[in-house]
């Protein structure tokens, strides 16, 4: 194993003492091409090109002498201080951090970064970071080759961002560009780049010093979760499917979370497509009726959160969207859940009223490839002045989880 293993950040300064001191000693030196033809970098110590992580950091724990890992920007944010330390390899590093890349880009910018969210965009995760930036107003995504400026735009189509790309920082090709997303896709970008991604809204426009690094829908929101639907505006529909109960048990099964996309159909006034949105997912709310489009908008702005609403009936307005990870069911029966199942998402809810509209729901969902829970939710609301009963809703709740294997 390796004498002593240095991480050095490199931000395109000069490096520090502590830097120079630890390469002049190195007999091991793994870097990108560019770290690697750095004068510091001893004649005589073997050079090691970074590529895959995991192969240098076998190869530096095979190493009798001192290694030294060089990194753009600050290696133990998103970097490789995570991947040296991981315990297959044993490896105890020192790290001199340098200005990591994506506060650089947000300085280029001359924009504030401690409200932003930053997620990483590779091949395998490239949806789930999109399903980032259409969820919140300011987001930094550190991208990859094949998940880049031009991917990120082409995923975003139909949500409008504008797009502040930063090449190659730190060295002297650096080069930073803003342009609207729909732009975006029309350039070749080189690598390595950041890309932050902004707009949309989703504040208050209140002035509030943040506490709590990244978007807080939360900051904007009532406490407490399925409100009752006073607090969302009615587009004059009535409507089972907005009951708070339902909206509460619906929540807790599907668990929207950070990078989902939720398709909430039959949005109605959005109550369940605001609250799976203060949960941080990326939410379309889909509706046939414009005015409950309106109303959801209006609602997702007193909140603080974004969504997109989509107009149009489904089962045929799905076509076209993106792929969901969960999808909530509020209107269309069995042909719309028929065709929800049919791209599917981990897991489904839906209700229905009557016994037989729920053995055909639920006939759908197991034909699908999903295992389902039926449960059957009365809830009686009571006035306590005498406990007399103020209102009934009776309600089946079926939840589809897509099984292991199942087409």
């Amino acid at each position: 194993m390796a004498d002593r293993v240095t991480v050095i950040g490199w931000d395109g300064s000069p490096l520090t003492a502590a830097a120079r001191s630890a390469l002049s000693a190195a007999t091991l030196v793994a870097g990108a091409a560019h770290h690697l033809e750095l004068p510091e970098v001893p004649p005589g110590a073997e050079r090691v090109r970074l590529g895959s992580v995991g192969l240098a950091a076998r190869r530096i724990a095979g190493h009798r002498g001192t290694a030294v890992v060089l990194a753009d920007g600050d290696p133990g944010f998103f970097g490789v201080v995570r991947t040296l330390r991981a315990p297959e390899h044993g490896l105890e590093v020192e790290v001199v951090p340098a200005v990591s890349s994506v506060a650089a880009a947000f300085a280029r910018a001359g924009m504030p970064w401690d409200d932003a969210r930053v997620v990483v965009a590779h091949q395998r995760t490239l949806r789930r970071a999109v399903n980032v930036c259409r969820a919140h107003p300011k987001v930094a995504v550190l991208t990859s080759p094949g998940a880049g400026p031009a991917e990120l735009a082409l995923l975003l189509d139909g949500v409008h961002r504008t797009f502040v790309v930063c090449e190659e920082l730190g060295t002297t090709r650096e080069q930073v560009s803003v342009l609207t997303s729909d732009k975006a896709a029309d350039h070749t970008w080189r690598d390595p780049n950041v890309v932050l991604v902004i707009g949309g809204g989703g504040g208050t426009g209140a002035s509030v010093a943040p506490w709590l690094m990244g978007h807080d829908p939360g900051a904007a929101s009532v406490r407490g979760w399925a409100e009752q639907s006073g607090e969302y505006d009615s587009d004059g529909r009535p409507d089972i499917a907005q009951d708070p109960t339902l909206r509460a048990v619906q929540l807790a099964r599907l668990g929207p979370r950070s990078g989902d996309l939720v398709w909430d159909v039959g949005s109605s006034g959005g109550a369940f497509a605001v609250e799976a949105a203060r949960f941080g997912a990326a939410v379309l709310a889909i509706d046939a009726n414009p005015v409950a489009h309106t109303v959801a908008e209006a609602a997702a702005r007193r909140h603080g959160v974004l969504l997109q609403t989509v107009t149009g009936r489904a089962p045929h307005v799905l076509e076209s969207l993106p792929e969901p990870d969960v999808v909530r069911i509020g209107a269309g029966g069995v042909p719309v859940v028929t065709a929800c199942a049919d791209r599917r998402p981990e897991r489904i809810a839906a209700h229905a009223t009557t016994r037989d509209e729920a053995e055909a729901i639920g006939s759908a969902l197991t034909a699908g490839g999903y295992a389902v829970e039926t449960v059957l939710l009365q809830t009686v609301g009571l006035d306590p002045a005498d406990w007399t009963e103020r209102e009934r809703s009776v309600v089946f709740l079926l939840t589809g989880r897509r099984t292991t294997g199942a087409p």
